[in-house]
């Protein structure tokens, strides 16, 4: 067995077999989602995730696939998310980002395609994403006052911040009814021009997180800075949201 997967396809006929012979019949399905499901994927540091749907008596039983977790671990993937069709539906309210997330960028590797016609309120996608916005504001807040300024610090709060910002731009997005682009630049770019946001800002931030852009001591404060007052315009944008 290869250390680490370089095509997340090429692993799907092993992986499928490997949870078909625990869980049999109690397999619903199996998705590979994020950024491994799509143009964004970098073998060796984007994450590979999987979701594995299981019947209500198979998520009594997840401890069969420790030993599944642990191998495929070994190559470089994530722990799955194991969910039920009720635990998904039921959740649509509370968790609409992640399941507009999980919907726009997938692939359907075994069984049922329970991601397909989910339908999903605009009142709670503007609820968590306004949340998502400020909670993320006071974390990295929290993190500029321990860090004392320090760039060293702030530099792997700011790579760490992007997939979180991605996911916010690209709910915005689905909030103004506009396409979201397929790679994570294009969405940023169509969200910060539609917003009225500091493109250039997180174009940076991007550029330093993916293409290891060299960003100088000297310059970490007052981009930092900077992010922190764009996501408190953006905060004050999103709470307008149910006004119009």
């Amino acid at each position: 067995m290869g250390r680490h997967i370089d095509d997340p396809k090429g692993v799907f006929s092993d992986v499928t077999a490997d949870y078909k012979a625990v869980f049999g019949n109690d397999l619903v399905a199996i998705v590979l989602y994020g950024s491994a499901a799509g143009p964004d994927f970098q073998p060796g540091s984007s994450d590979i995730n999987f979701m594995v749907v299981l019947t209500e008596a198979g998520i009594r039983h997840i401890d069969q696939a420790f030993g599944l977790v642990d191998k495929w671990g070994k190559r470089g993937a994530a722990i799955p998310l194991f969910l039920t069709e009720s635990y998904i539906e039921s959740s649509l309210d509370v968790f609409p980002m992640e399941y507009l997330g999980f919907q726009r960028k997938h692939i359907q590797i075994y069984g049922k395609n329970i991601l397909k016609d989910l339908a999903f309120k605009s009142q709670y996608v503007r609820l968590q994403c306004e949340r998502e916005v400020k909670g993320k504001l006071l974390l990295l807040r929290e993190a500029f006052m321990e860090s004392r300024g320090k760039a060293k610090a702030l530099k792997g709060v700011l790579k760490e911040a992007v997939p979180a910002l991605t996911a916010i731009f690209e709910t915005l997005l689905y909030l103004k009814g506009i396409e979201i682009p397929g790679t994570r630049r294009d969405a940023v770019r169509a969200a910060t021009k539609a917003f009225g946001i500091d493109g250039d800002l997180f174009r940076r931030i991007l550029d330093f997180r993916e293409a290891s852009v060299h960003i100088p001591d000297q310059e970490i404060v007052a981009l930092f800075k900077s992010c922190l007052h764009e996501l408190e315009r953006l905060s004050n944008i999103i709470d307008a949201f149910d006004e119009k």
